[in-house]
């Protein structure tokens, strides 16, 4: 089955689509994936289940304000923005870390493997009895913030042996016109097998059959994951920071 094309690499500009994924967080939990915000006003979050991250609508000081007082709530929560990180009045900056946004823009040979990919036997659907051993996974492997519930975000795949799940990729963020490739993670016993590569193409292929781009998030300073995502097909869309906030004490 021949996949829906994908857009091809260009220069970003400040177009519609940019601003969505500028706002990726924020454009989730207000349009699509709203039944899983905590918030008001112009702050949102995940429900803590799935995870800590926030989005706030712009970096006004209303804005601020709604997620200063979304921290005081619910404590740490940690945004996910283009640039630097903003800091927040009343709130401490606990950690930061550097990423970076990434767009499929595969050519016909990246396409080709996607679609190989489909057809792999290895592969299954992960459902909610899953979710217990995809979380330990998780926690094993640090692939990003994942909890209880991050398997109902979207669509989950794995590699299994002798029951065991050895590794799995799903979708997190959903967007009018993107959808995020995430949680990509393989124990330690199985990596070298490529199975990460394998899993995030299938993800890639349900993302595009729905219409919608895939994206994904990567730590800037982990070049073997940066290698394989632009073997993917995957290019360097915007420079992001990922920071962790607290009340302060």
């Amino acid at each position: 089955m021949r996949l829906h094309a994908a857009p091809a690499a260009r220069h970003i500009g400040r177009t519609m689509e940019n601003t969505e994924l500028d706002q990726l967080i924020w454009n989730a939990l207000t349009g699509e994936q709203a039944r899983f915000a905590l918030g008001s006003g112009n702050a949102r979050r995940f429900h803590p289940d799935i995870g800590p991250l926030a989005a706030v609508r712009d970096h006004s000081p209303e804005s601020l304000a709604d997620f200063a007082a979304l921290c005081r709530e619910h404590g740490p929560l940690a945004l996910m923005q283009p640039g630097e990180s903003v800091p927040v009045p009343g709130i401490d900056l606990v950690k930061t870390a550097k990423g970076v946004q990434m767009i499929f823009a595969g050519d016909a040979a990246a396409r080709d493997a996607i679609d190989a990919a489909v057809q792999d036997p290895r592969i299954v659907s992960l459902e909610t009895p899953d979710h217990p051993e995809m979380l330990e996974l998780a926690t094993l492997t640090e692939p990003g913030p994942f909890g209880t519930r991050t398997g109902e975000l979207g669509e989950f795949w794995g590699v299994k042996e002798d029951g065991r799940l050895l590794a799995m990729a799903g979708q997190r963020t959903r967007t009018g016109s993107h959808i995020e490739v995430s949680a990509v993670c393989a124990h330690p016993d199985a990596r070298g097998r490529g199975l990460a590569a394998l899993l995030s193409r299938r993800v890639a292929a349900a993302i595009l059959d729905t219409g919608r781009t895939p994206i994904l998030h990567s730590y800037a300073d982990n070049a073997a994951a940066l290698a394989l995502y632009h073997k993917l097909g995957f290019v360097e869309r915007a420079r992001v920071s990922l920071t962790i906030y607290a009340p302060s004490a």
